[in-house]
């Protein structure tokens, strides 16, 4: 293995051993890749979306919406440590220039130019970013959660993979 892959996963891998980390109102776990790609799949995700993860962790879903399905893609986290993680995933994938990583706060982060956003948080986060997302997105956007809804907004569509819940809402017209 190359020594740069290799740095990247050690890191990762010193990242997520102990207690979870990420900010307080969700701490950072893994999306496993392969529920990473049945979200992505779920939204319809082509090379024509801009793909916001919020509370993006270790940048996988960005990372693979670029790799796989030519999209851009903006990761906002709030864990200094996870984005310098995600920024070496994503130079070591050669995907960097096709992918952002924000060290920020979700709640007030600009997401209007998402056409995807993508969630792995919690019922009550997702409850207080719901009038953010509804305010912000424009007619036509999709958001994808995995596990968790969105208040009492109604899912368009949601699935099952490997014994989990994912979620697909489209922002109707104002």
């Amino acid at each position: 293995m190359p020594r740069a892959p290799l740095v990247a996963l050690v890191l990762l891998a010193a990242a997520c051993a102990g207690t979870p980390t990420g900010g307080p109102d969700a701490p950072f776990v893994v999306t496993p890749h392969e529920l990473a790609d049945a979200m992505l799949r779920l939204a319809s995700v082509t090379a024509r979306d801009v793909v916001y993860d919020l509370g993006s962790g270790d940048g996988r879903l960005v990372i693979a919406a670029a790799r796989v399905y030519g999209a851009r893609g903006v990761g906002v986290e709030i864990d200094h440590n996870l984005v310098e993680i995600s920024r070496q995933i994503a130079h070591d994938g050669e995907v960097d220039n096709k992918v952002t990583f924000i060290e920020g706060d979700m709640f007030t982060t600009d997401i209007s130019a998402a056409t995807v956003v993508a969630l792995y948080l919690s019922t009550s986060v997702n409850r207080r970013l719901e009038p953010k997302l509804r305010r912000e997105l424009r007619s036509g956007a999709r958001i994808v959660s995995h596990q968790f809804p969105i208040g009492d907004w109604t899912p368009s569509q949601t699935i099952r993979v490997e014994d989990e819940d994912l979620f697909l809402w489209i922002v109707p017209p104002y």
